[in-house]
């Protein structure tokens, strides 16, 4: 996270914001409902050493493919997240496309009311979407698979505060991992991924062997409210935009939003003693 540039050269309010999907990819289990998590390779630009839901950045692509899909329009979605059209549409196809590309869980399928039950034989365009040598709208089309919509909840939106170097307004969405498909690790943004209920990845994060950021706690959070995925599925919250508020407290950076003292109870995390803020 450290940057090279002085503290007097930096104009934080000239940070573009980007748009991002995250998606929390959910399975029923024993135990609870479980949540896919990765670990990011430390060194990242973006959240290093962090353990995270997949997602990503919206591409130029996403705004631009002409796909088939099913499930809610894209008026629903605008409406839900309170965007325009055209910002939802692109929103819910990074949604599926990195979820893809991070896990190797892809939401589409040959018809309307099916899924694929195997993503083995997409293991090449996987790779070339990665490196970004094909876009998700042509791998859907030569595919002649239809984008299911319809298997994603709207969740959250969180904006990375004013002050950081590199800034996202991130929509947060629910999937369940459709019938047969495996996720995994397969990706060079991460070095480790696992399974976990909420309770789980919590415990793992107030004894240090995880490091959480805000949206990524607070998530987690809500989750551990629900007993099934199918309760998780059938919720519909409010979503209404979070903008935390940084600063520095004794030293370390301090990230502010609605029920930040449970955050902070754990005491100072490891991502707050940062010399840039």
């Amino acid at each position: 996270m450290a940057n090279n540039r002085s503290a007097s050269t930096f104009d934080p309010t000239a940070v573009p914001i980007r748009d991002a999907s995250t998606v929390m990819l959910v399975r029923d289990s024993a135990r609870g409902v479980e949540v896919f998590l990765q670990r990011r390779v430390v060194g990242m630009d973006f959240a290093g050493g962090m353990t995270v839901f997949p997602g990503g950045g919206v591409d130029t692509s996403d705004t631009d493919a002409e796909v088939r899909w099913t499930g809610p329009d894209v008026t629903w979605w605008a409406e839900r997240f309170g965007i325009g059209e055209a910002q939802a549409r692109a929103l819910v196809l990074a949604a599926v496309r990195e979820t893809f590309e991070e896990c190797g869980v892809l939401l589409a399928g040959p018809t309307e009311d099916s899924v694929v039950a195997d993503t083995g034989d997409y293991a090449e365009a996987r790779r070339l979407l990665e490196a970004r040598e094909l876009s998700f709208g042509d791998f859907l089309e030569k595919e002649q698979l239809v984008l299911r919509a319809d298997l994603l909840r709207p969740h959250a939106n969180w904006i990375t505060p004013l002050g950081e170097r590199r800034r996202y307004d991130t929509r947060f969405f629910v999937a369940a991992v459709p019938e047969g498909q495996r996720a995994d690790g397969n990706t060079s943004e991460t070095d480790l991924v696992q399974w976990q209920t909420a309770e789980e990845a919590l415990a793992d994060w107030r004894s240090g062997r995880c490091i959480l950021l805000p949206p990524t706690w607070s998530q987690l959070s809500i989750l551990s409210g629900f007993a099934t995925v199918a309760d998780l599925m059938a919720a519909d919250p409010v979503i209404e935009p979070i903008l935390p508020i940084i600063s520095r407290r004794d030293g370390a950076v301090h990230i502010a939003f609605d029920g930040d003292e449970a955050y902070y109870e754990v005491g100072t995390h490891p991502w707050a003693q940062r010399s840039d803020i």
